[in-house]
């Protein structure tokens, strides 16, 4: 009986690359057409055409209009920068350290993502479609932020009267957007200003004073999917 060949490397390699090109091109044409011709010109159509691309592939790859505009927020909340700030925060084994370091992500995430969900309502993105873009957005947040109470947990810094369910709930809480709208963009903080409050409140809400590090030599476990 044949054996059959294995598939080679290099050519998955270049697959990849491929795909992601082209994934790149789609976001981009469709975030020019979200600038200058609003929501309701940036078609499936009109974002195949200028990312040269067929409108199946479009919908291969993002499903939606809706798809595209989740990647859209996540490559302004998720880039670069968040990634730096979270590689500094679960390299900190001081708790306090990290959970101060959570305030300086949390001031990332929400003035990137004020910027775009501006340019979404200037475009004329409907409301409803803004409401499941947020709400998922505070669904990854949530999953993310449990890493941190693991930590805290584990080095036994936990306010004493505080469950992991509680104090998961409080750490959102306080990062939500609405809490950074109400400071920053309604009673006009600094992002700074917000950010150092937060995380004075952060260490107050959560942590009990001690001595106790992070463990070391060990990775955290990853957030589950929600069913």
């Amino acid at each position: 009986m044949a054996q059959k060949k294995k598939r080679r490397p290099y050519k998955s390699a270049v697959r990849e690359r491929q795909a992601g090109d082209t994934r790149r091109r789609i976001v981009e044409a469709a975030r020019h057409l979200l600038q200058s011709e609003g929501y309701a010109g940036m078609a499936i159509e009109a974002i195949a055409r200028r990312a040269e691309v067929s409108a199946q592939s479009v919908y291969a790859v993002f499903k939606s209009k809706t798809g595209i505009l989740s990647e859209l927020l996540d490559q302004s909340m998720f880039g670069p920068d968040y990634e730096d700030a979270v590689h500094q925060a679960l390299s900190a084994t001081d708790p306090e350290t990290r959970l101060r370091l959570a305030a300086r992500i949390a001031r990332q995430i929400h003035d990137a993502q004020s910027a775009v969900f501006d340019l979404l309502r200037g475009a004329g993105v409907v409301a409803p479609e803004l409401a499941k873009l947020e709400q998922q957005r505070e669904c990854v947040r949530y999953e993310r932020q449990e890493r941190m109470i693991i930590s805290l947990r584990d080095a036994k810094r936990l306010r004493p009267e505080l469950d992991y369910g509680t104090a998961r709930d409080i750490l959102w809480m306080f990062t939500a957007r609405d809490v950074y709208r109400m400071l920053v963009r309604e009673r006009g903080w600094t992002s700074q200003k917000y950010q150092e409050w937060l995380a004075d409140s952060l260490v107050s809400a959560l942590l009990t004073p001690g001595t106790g590090r992070l463990p070391t030599g060990r990775r955290l476990p990853a957030c589950p999917t929600k069913k």
